[in-house]
């Protein structure tokens, strides 16, 4: 495989400049990584993008599937019995079938934060079996999670077409 890119670089987007709340600098992060791993799988080609490009079996849909289902657990408190089951999209999901079902999740999840001024405060999530984290932790932990992935995603992006940047 050639080291040039196959296919023109993406202009890069540089981490946004946000208001200088703790909140505002938490969502605007997270909102940047969000729309970044978002852009990866957008346009990507098929089968390419569901097929593993690494000896675990990740692949480019599969995580922004995972992404949807730990945006509706972290904020909604949707319970997940089978965390690896979430890095497979099924196979007749496309990928705007996975991306619709990201934003979706995404816009449930900012109507949740939307409600939250008290970064201190538990999320209003109904789920008894579990207390619900702050949403300081949760902002913090989607940042981890959303950002290692579309780690993941720059790499498996640029393996199926040359597409590369933020």
């Amino acid at each position: 495989m050639s080291a040039t890119p196959r296919h023109g670089r993406r202009r890069d987007t540089p981490p946004p400049r946000t208001g200088s709340s703790e909140a505002e600098v938490l969502r605007g992060f997270l909102g940047y990584l969000r729309t970044s791993i978002r852009a990866k799988v957008e346009g990507a080609p098929e089968p390419q993008v569901r097929t593993a490009s690494v000896p675990s079996g990740t692949n480019l849909l599969g995580l922004l599937h995972h992404l949807a289902f730990v945006e509706r657990a972290t904020f909604l408190g949707e319970r997940v019995t089978d965390w690896q089951s979430t890095f497979r999209a099924a196979d007749d999901d496309s990928v705007a079938d996975v991306v619709a079902r990201y934003r979706e999740a995404v816009a449930r999840a900012d109507d949740v934060l939307d409600g939250c001024s008290d970064l201190a405060a538990p999320l209003p999530r109904s789920r008894p079996d579990s207390p619900a984290p702050s949403v300081r932790w949760a902002l913090t932990h989607m940042i981890e999670e959303t950002g290692r992935h579309a780690g993941h995603a720059d790499v498996l992006r640029e393996l199926i077409d040359g597409t590369t940047g933020r």
